[in-house]
């Protein structure tokens, strides 16, 4: 089974969540968004209301469930595709693939920059066998509220399920640096100035690698979304014009 929501009405936007998060994380997000495009936000297998794959994925899995999700419900391509963190990875590599087209690209601090930071992939690690990889970085005032949204209907153990386990460990070890090379649609790109997860000097190196695209810099941590988003949906309708 796949949990998504579908709203509003227009070109038809895409959104994918992080490691660790779900639709629900996105849901103010897909709320000012659907004001003037149909929004699809779908909780990836494995996270909300999804069910977990049988065996362990890699990006290229995922990848694979997009491209048959979206040909099941018969929805036109994508205007656009939204990914966060770890989203934004599997939008790069879909694309890079073939298993996903859109007219342009919005990356919120976006993951998938593995030359580097091992250390800090290390600590995601613990994070995610804990079930707190969608909190651990947000301001206490939202730190409660967030983990409450997304963890009481999947179960505080959603990410010690084995299998999991190892696709968190499969995930981690794909750089899509490669693939962005290979990206030629319109991408906004909005980092956070002080991620401790993601750094904005990721940000800058996929600013380099998909030519034409556009670099924004938001105070605080790696929920740019959450933490700014007047400012963060502002720059996407912007963006999409």
């Amino acid at each position: 089974m796949t949990n998504y929501t579908l709203s509003g009405k227009g070109k038809p936007v895409l959104l994918l969540h992080g490691w660790g998060d779900s639709s629900k994380g996105l849901a103010g997000l897909q709320k000012d968004l659907a004001a003037g495009y149909q929004v699809l936000a779908v909780d990836l297998p494995g996270f909300g209301g999804s069910q977990a794959p049988k065996n362990s994925w890699d990006l290229d899995d995922y990848a694979a469930f997009l491209r048959a999700f979206l040909e099941k419900l018969e929805l036109p391509k994508p205007y656009a595709v939204v990914g966060h963190s770890n989203g934004g990875a599997l939008a790069i590599r879909a694309m890079s693939l073939g298993s996903l087209d859109a007219d342009k690209l919005i990356l919120l601090a976006t993951s998938g920059v593995r030359s580097r930071g091992g250390a800090r992939r290390i600590f995601l690690k613990a994070a995610a066998k804990a079930g707190r990889a969608a909190a651990v970085w947000l301001p206490s005032k939202y730190r409660n509220r967030l983990r409450r949204k997304l963890y009481d209907a999947a179960g505080s153990d959603m990410l010690a399920v084995p299998q999991m386990q190892e696709t968190f460990k499969r995930v981690v070890r794909q750089d899509v640096q490669d693939d962005a090379k290979r990206i030629v649609r319109p991408t906004l790109l909005v980092y956070a100035q002080d991620d401790p997860s993601v750094p904005l000097a990721d940000g800058r190196i996929y600013g380099r690698l998909i030519k034409g695209s556009r670099l924004e810099t938001v105070a605080g941590g790696h929920f740019v979304h959450l933490e700014h988003p007047e400012r963060v949906a502002g720059l996407i309708k912007e963006f999409l014009g």
